[in-house]
């Protein structure tokens, strides 16, 4: 078992099996010393566990779900790396994060629901998962799906 995995074992999370795309896309591609993911969506057992806009109110994703389903893309991303990698453990570092997040017209805290994958990152990763990041406020996203992510890790051979 790879450092990485063993840490993600001692939180008691599972890396999941690759999400299947949803279009025409691979998971993720290499080039030179970075990995590079597809947006990855909050995939569990291949179902969303959630759908449609974060918000507060009747009807809408709560913030605090999203945060949740924000870090269950973090764990696609990386085993959409290591189907690339074979082995977490060649992960130098996290570069960066873009996270979108689907949004009510009247919610702005979209840096707190990608905030469920930067700090999972770092858990996982420590000072090496330490990265820049974008959280974006958007009108939908594919599925219905409530966030999505998409990594640049660095790495090496």
């Amino acid at each position: 078992m790879s450092v990485i995995e063993q840490r993600l074992a001692e939180r008691g999370l599972e890396l999941p099996a690759i999400a299947a795309p949803v279009a025409a896309y691979v998971p993720a591609v290499r080039t030179g010393n970075y990995v590079y993911t597809s947006g990855q969506l909050p995939f569990v057992k291949g179902e969303l566990p959630a759908a449609g806009k974060v918000g507060e109110g009747e009807g809408l994703v709560s913030p605090e779900d999203a945060n949740a389903y924000a870090k269950v893309c973090a764990l696609n991303g990386l085993a959409a790396a290591k189907g690339i990698l074979g082995d977490l453990d060649k992960i130098i570092r996290v570069v960066k994060v873009v996270g979108f997040v689907a949004s009510d017209p009247d919610f702005f805290g979209q840096p707190g629901v990608i905030n469920g994958t930067s700090l999972a990152l770092g858990e996982i990763f420590g000072d090496a998962g330490v990265h820049a990041r974008s959280a974006v406020g958007v009108a939908v996203l594919p599925l219905n799906a409530p966030v999505e992510v998409e990594f640049v890790f660095e790495v090496r051979d």
